[in-house]
């Protein structure tokens, strides 16, 4: 195997959310090649339907921390990145040329968002190729009105998913266990979800420890709450169970009307 291929693989078999960051700054230089690789990720019809937008203010940062849920690394880390899924340059784009942008279907949302986070993978495997820790933030969309009027987003520009970036301040942490290939790999026609595979998985994840005081509130079919069981019998299905039964940000759509696209 190529050396080159070689160590593309063993960065990404590496990666692990990073939440403990050192004092130590980024610098505009790396943030900006961060960023750059992430412009080689692929792009829907070449529209490049995303922008991203680098916090360094400790105010900022702390607000954002609020905004997301409390999450104390979004303080710790020297750089935040908003992912965004943008359609606004092409409303400029558009009416340069006597156009206008149409963004009243699915589809116009749809493209963009996976613009946004093929540009955060590729910056991610960067980052992290730099030897830089990275972590995801979902909670970003918790409060997006607010996120949206912190960063300052025109029309057609929504956060789809923040990231923390600096130096690692200790090592991190082991790469958790994943789903077996045989899981998730098709060929041809999908087939099924495998009980024998999930049931194996979710006995690995207990095995790690990860769910000790950790378990999860979650809603029964009935509406009733589920309750506290033994953390022997607690694992992948349980946690993930839970956390399915209940919807997940359900003004989001509104919120993503609210910044000009439909969802037709």
């Amino acid at each position: 195997m190529d050396n080159t291929v070689q160590t593309v693989l063993e960065v990404l078999r590496a990666h692990a959310s990073c939440r403990r960051y050192a004092a130590d700054p980024v610098g505009d230089a790396t943030s900006r090649d961060i960023v750059g690789a992430g412009q080689r990720a692929g792009t829907s019809s070449h529209l490049q339907l995303w922008s991203a937008l680098v916090v360094e203010n400790d105010v900022t940062r702390r607000h954002l921390a609020k905004l997301c849920g409390g999450q104390q690394h979004i303080e710790a880390a020297p750089v935040f990145i908003a992912w965004l899924a943008d359609r606004s340059r092409l409303d400029r784009a558009a009416a340069l040329r006597g156009y206008r942008q149409d963004t009243t279907t699915l589809e116009s949302f749809l493209v963009a968002v996976v613009d946004a986070a093929s540009a955060m993978q590729s910056a991610t495997i960067a980052a992290e190729a730099m030897g830089l820790g990275t972590c995801y933030i979902g909670g970003i969309r918790n409060e997006t009105d607010g996120v949206i009027e912190l960063l300052g987003l025109p029309k057609h520009v929504f956060p789809i998913a923040g990231m923390t970036l600096g130096v690692p301040a200790k090592a991190l942490p082991r790469n958790k266990p994943r789903i077996s290939l045989e899981g998730i790999l098709h060929y041809e026609t999908f087939t099924p979800a495998n009980d024998e595979i999930l049931f194996e998985y979710d006995e690995t994840m207990r095995a790690t420890g990860i769910y000790r005081n950790r378990q999860q509130p979650g809603t029964r079919p009935d509406g009733s709450p589920a309750g506290p069981i033994p953390v022997e019998k607690y694992g992948w299905l349980e946690h993930s169970a839970r956390r399915v039964s209940a919807p997940q940000r359900p003004d989001l759509s509104e919120q993503v009307r609210r910044q000009g696209y439909r969802l037709a």
